[in-house]
């Protein structure tokens, strides 16, 4: 790519003329087809890579959610998404209860893991996202903690397009998905909107309780990026198709920011969208106070070394990153090749 395009993310081959939606062009034959995969996942549960293999219909897995509805926190136009996802009118936002990982951190605690909300069968979840295009207007319908929920999602969507669904599909995720999940998504997801967390096994074993996040994340965002591409936007600056990967800056962990961005550009796209974040504050069981506990081998940092010992619970991450540790995961992006971020306007106009 040369240098001359190198200054705006919303110019050819990033621009669109106008966009359908892809389930809109699934043919009745294939829907039907993901219809019955959908209901055959539920029965022997493995779509994500906690790969359970319970039957949903009779007992619940690691997410602890069944099969015959969802529970879903909150459904509303949300406007702390990036500019280019949330637009003038919002994204049509659905945020589910339940997830597959353990984020010791979790900056959603409180919808994530507490199984707070409404419970909804994928009829009536299809029915939300019509109403949130007819009466919110939101540009989009924005599925928010997905993983462990993706056959009921997949029937949701279904269900709506057959009764007038026609703006695009985003799936958001913390990217501890199964290939398995992402191929009985295609044709269905417009946005895939990945948030890669960590990279070393003993960060993800430490924080996210989960051994194999990194491989995992790795095999679902190529899959990803093979179905949708890189990110694409229509004139309006609105993005309706394409790859979008988040990274939150962990402090003391931004060394591992900084191999993320490296194997992104070398692995998936050098023109994947990027939105380097550093909104991270100290929750959900960081900082808590410390229970006894009997001996145990030290916990291994970012670095590689053994922690000290601690006087609250995780307390290497009990604070906010500074300028330095973000600025150090932005200058490893660029430096490998990315270039397309998500960056405040310079200017005082909508950051478009």
């Amino acid at each position: 790519m040369g240098a001359s395009r190198r200054y705006l993310h919303l110019a050819p081959p990033f621009l669109l003329d106008d966009y359908t939606p892809r389930y809109q062009l699934l043919s009745s034959v294939d829907a039907s087809k993901k219809r019955s995969a959908a209901y055959a996942h539920l029965s022997k549960c493995n779509l994500c890579p906690r790969l359970c293999n319970v039957n949903r219909y009779e007992k619940t897995g690691a997410c602890l959610i069944g099969a015959e509805t969802v529970k879903v926190n909150v459904i509303a136009p949300h406007f702390g998404e990036e500019p280019c996802i949330q637009g003038h009118n919002g994204s049509g936002s659905v945020f589910f209860s339940g997830c597959n990982l353990r984020c010791v951190f979790c900056q959603n605690h409180d919808i994530a893991h507490q199984r707070n909300g409404q419970d909804l069968t994928p009829e009536e979840l299809g029915d939300w996202y019509i109403k949130l295009q007819d009466v919110g207007r939101v540009h989009n319908i924005n599925l928010i903690t997905p993983e462990h929920i993706v056959p009921q999602v997949v029937l949701s969507i279904l269900h709506a397009r057959d009764n007038g669904l026609k703006v695009p599909i985003i799936y958001n995720t913390s990217a501890f998905d199964s290939l398995a999940s992402i191929e009985l998504l295609d044709g269905l997801v417009d946005i895939y909107l990945p948030d890669f967390k960590v990279w070393n096994a003993s960060t993800s074993k430490r924080l996210l309780k989960a051994d194999d996040y990194a491989e995992a994340a790795m095999e679902s965002i190529k899959a990803m990026h093979a179905q949708v591409g890189d990110l694409c936007f229509t004139p309006d600056g609105i993005a309706k198709k394409g790859l979008l990967v988040r990274h939150l800056v962990m402090p003391g962990y931004e060394s591992e920011g900084e191999e993320i961005m490296k194997w992104i550009a070398g692995n998936v796209s050098r023109d994947v969208f990027v939105n380097i974040m550093e909104q991270y504050h100290p929750d959900a069981h960081v900082g808590k106070a410390k229970h006894p506990r009997r001996n145990v081998a030290k916990s291994i940092g970012g670095s590689g070394k053994p922690l000290p010992e601690e006087a609250v619970r995780y307390e290497e991450i009990n604070r906010h990153v500074t300028k330095e540790e973000v600025s150090s995961v932005r200058a490893a992006a660029e430096k490998a090749g990315l270039w397309r971020f998500c960056d405040p306007p310079k200017h005082d106009g909508f950051a478009l």
